[in-house]
């Protein structure tokens, strides 16, 4: 009997010897931080933070310091800090045709990789993006899509961070009727950028969604003057409201127009209950509009992730060989309801 117990031990440690050695032969060992390609890559990546030596040209979209367009460069800023990469950030006060001769600008630098605005749209920039591909450059874009470059380029790098323009307007849109009943005959002004390919995307589709309910839209274009100082605008807003004292819904569709609707609408006389005001992405002066019954509605395309995910995004492709990546940012609305939350994080332009 004992000789049958030790033999039964000894076969059970046995077993277990080889069980140990079979997983020893199948374990792979995960390192501990990431493995970079070979070559240069390999080199810059070790070199401090893993991006870098790696070089990016940054388009924040709008003037130097202004709304929204100050929030993504912050992101990006965060992202530099973080990541390791040298970036050169080039501001265009929200003109295509600028973006354009900056992008061209750009690519004779030879920079490892360009974040865009997609303002001017595919028909514009598709050429440039492909020259600057033939050349190795990896191209990336935020806050509007770039849709025919994207589906070309995107195993090369070509990613988009921001609000699909279209889903967030009708998004919007549809907000509005459902929280404060408009319907037939209701009449709305709506003021964004229907002749910016791509872009007006979001400007329609809040058109769409208020006249499915049945309200009357009179639309008017951003000129460039406002487009670039939105104080610029307020003798087009106050001209308006006169001529239409029965306007209950004003929708602009710019973040430097949303955070000025108290301005605007403190200069045609109303008070913060006479019109409903609604708009894009929260600044301090939106929060102070919404805590003060100005602004009512306003849906947060976070613009500071459209700073930090693409200068992200061109340190994966440059360093990894990662694809394009496709992020929404425009989800979620800010109100009275919980601007308080939001207030702390938007007061440092973080959201």
């Amino acid at each position: 009997m004992f000789d049958s117990m030790r033999n039964s031990r000894f076969a059970i440690v046995a077993a277990l010897v080889i069980l140990s050695l079979v997983l020893s032969a199948c374990t792979v060992t995960i390192p501990t931080t990431p493995v970079a390609p070979a070559g240069d890559a390999a080199a810059e990546s070790s070199a401090g933070k893993w991006c870098s030596g790696v070089n990016i040209v940054f388009f924040p979209g709008g003037p130097a310091g202004g709304v929204f367009a100050n929030n993504v460069y912050n992101g990006a800023k965060q992202a530099e800090a973080d990541l390791g990469p040298s970036v050169q950030y080039v501001f265009s006060d929200w003109d295509p045709q600028k973006m354009i001769a900056q992008f061209k600008e750009a690519v004779a630098t030879q920079p490892d990789g360009i974040a865009v605005m997609g303002h001017p749209g595919d028909d514009a920039f598709s050429p440039l993006i492909d020259d600057a591909r033939a050349q190795g450059i990896i191209v990336t874009s935020q806050n509007t899509e770039l849709p025919a470059s994207m589906a070309k380029y995107q195993g090369a790098g070509f990613g988009y961070v921001g609000a699909v323009n279209y889903t967030a307007g009708y998004k919007l849109g549809k907000e509005i009727i459902n929280r404060y009943q408009f319907g037939e005959g209701d009449r709305a002004m709506v003021w964004g950028l229907l002749s910016q390919p791509s872009r007006g995307e979001r400007t329609q589709g809040v058109i769409d969604a208020l006249k499915e309910a049945g309200m009357t839209v009179d639309y008017f274009e951003i000129d460039a003057a406002t487009n670039a100082d939105p104080a610029a605008g307020t003798p087009t807003f106050t001209g308006y409201v006169s001529a239409n004292p029965d306007v209950k819904l004003v929708v602009t569709d710019h973040g430097g127009l949303t955070a000025t609707l108290e301005t605007y609408l403190k200069a045609a006389g109303k008070g913060p209950d006479d019109i409903v005001g609604a708009g894009f992405d929260l600044s301090p002066a939106t929060i102070a509009a919404i805590r003060g019954g100005w602004t009512d509605l306003v849906i947060d395309q976070q613009p500071w992730l459209q700073g930090y995910l693409p200068i992200l995004q061109i340190c994966l492709t440059k360093v990894y060989g990662f694809s394009g990546l496709m992020i929404d940012t425009g989800g979620g609305f800010a109100d009275a309801e919980n601007i308080e939350f939001l207030a702390p994080l938007a007061e440092k332009e973080i959201r």
